[in-house]
């Protein structure tokens, strides 16, 4: 098991791996910048190391920094969490060539699932579903035209090297097709540096679906069931769920098949999620992998009663893994808000400052994973996420039940949340139902 690890990521997540680090007997060393310097979640690590100022790219993505934080430290691990380098197969490479182990897969298999257009001939070859859509890159708007005619508008355009949404652009026509083109492709190279698109085509009115992985050095790959994050704003996910409402038994199994199927092809170590996209006829396409810890992961955590970032842990450093399919037992019903710091009263604009004020919820089956509290200041410098708020209950019926008695009780001062918005959702007829689907917030509840 690692000795010393160095954590290359903040707040909510640095914590969350501070934590089973601790539980583990694994020392752990925290870098921050400038912004952060104040945060309480560093005090529990056993070192602290600056790395430069508040813009991430002085700091949290810079890797001559974090490197040398790490060599300093005599780390012999780096957890990457979620966002920042956490798929950065060249941060990998780095790291390996340091002989610090990166905790997640290897850089080979971080650049191939990362590459979007890889990632689809990977699945296509494995026998999982793709949404129909271009052979490979698009490398102008005529080429681009031309798919989009033989599959059919609408389409989707997107970034080779995208994620969170961004280098995505969609297009019901020529005219359109080309003004969204030249879009998506600036805003994958400021964003992604590579100005590589592809094209599929559009689903219309899908969920959104994804299969927790888990897989070791040793062949072995297992599922931890689904979540369903189709409550997204603008591709960003804000509330997800475990089991899906719209899944049937059959369907269940064959995207969970699916996915272990592709960890295994692509010799896959660490926790991941495959991602899919479900139509209302229940036909189900792969769309991309997430080669990392997510966001969302306690959903999962709360149905199997598992410890994600110590499995990760443990297959990372050569772990056989501890279980089998069969093993695994899903409990219930998981729910989680993510409560962010804007307001959606006002087209979701950024609220950072100060919090005057922080009262979590508590109670049976209320779990909040933050890193806020009274008196922190949420910076404009990173994404808005104050907290995860997460309720496990027997029935679907019940978490919501809870969830909504959870909302009501949190309390974040000073600042605007979201909160509100989870409220509305978590009162909506069609939502109760779980009769929904990807543009729940821009159509149903005609928010931007």
């Amino acid at each position: 098991m690692f000795r010393r690890i160095l954590i290359a990521n903040r707040g909510e997540i640095a914590l969350r791996i501070i934590r089973a680090c601790r539980e583990m007997d694994i020392q752990t060393v925290a870098v921050y910048s400038e912004a952060d310097r104040h945060a309480h979640y560093l005090d529990l690590a056993d070192e602290r190391i600056c790395i430069g100022g508040g813009p991430a790219a002085e700091s949290y993505l810079n890797i001559p920094r974090i490197i040398s934080a790490a060599e300093i430290a005599d780390v012999d691990a780096v957890h990457p969490g979620y966002g920042f380098l956490a798929e950065s197969s060249h941060f990998a490479e780095i790291c390996e060539s340091c002989n610090i182990a990166f905790i997640g897969p290897s850089a080979a298999i971080l650049a191939a699932m990362g590459d979007k257009v890889e990632a689809r001939k990977i699945a296509q070859r494995c026998k999982v579903p793709v949404v129909p859509g271009s052979d490979g890159a698009v490398e102008n708007e005529s080429q681009a035209q031309e798919v989009a005619r033989k599959i059919g508008y609408p389409v989707m355009i997107k970034a080779a090297a995208g994620g969170g949404g961004r280098g995505m652009r969609t297009a019901h026509n020529d005219i359109s097709l080309v003004k969204s083109f030249i879009a998506a492709r600036s805003e994958a190279e400021a964003t992604f540096k590579s100005p590589i698109l592809y094209i599929e085509k559009y689903v219309e009115q899908p969920r959104h679906v994804e299969i927790q992985v888990l897989a070791d050095r040793f062949g072995n790959a297992l599922h931890l069931g689904e979540r369903d994050c189709t409550i997204q704003r603008r591709h960003q996910k804000l509330i997800e769920e475990s089991p899906s409402p719209a899944l049937n038994k059959s369907i269940r199994r064959e995207l969970a098949d699916a996915a272990v199927r592709l960890c295994k092809e692509v010799e896959y170590v660490g926790v991941g999620t495959v991602e899919f996209l479900v139509d209302p006829a229940r036909n189900y396409y792969f769309i991309e992998m997430n080669t990392r810890i997510q966001v969302e992961h306690p959903v999962s955590e709360l149905v199997t009663g598992m410890d994600l970032i110590k499995e990760q842990l443990l297959t990372t450093c050569g772990e056989r893994l501890r279980m089998r399919q069969k093993e695994i037992r899903f409990e219930g019903c998981a729910i989680e808000c993510r409560i962010n710091a804007e307001d959606p009263g006002f087209g979701f604009k950024p609220s950072p400052g100060l919090i005057d004020g922080f009262v979590l919820p508590g109670g049976p089956g209320v779990r909040v994973d933050t890193h806020a509290y009274s008196g922190y200041r949420i910076s404009s410098f990173y994404d808005s996420l104050v907290a995860k708020l997460l309720v496990h209950r027997g029935t679907r019926r019940e978490a919501i039940a809870t969830m909504r008695r959870a909302l009501g009780e949190f309390v974040v001062g000073g600042i605007k949340t979201n909160i509100p918005l989870h409220e509305q959702i978590f009162g909506h007829t069609k939502f109760l139902r779980g009769d929904f689907d990807t543009g729940f917030i821009e159509n149903v509840m005609a928010l931007a």
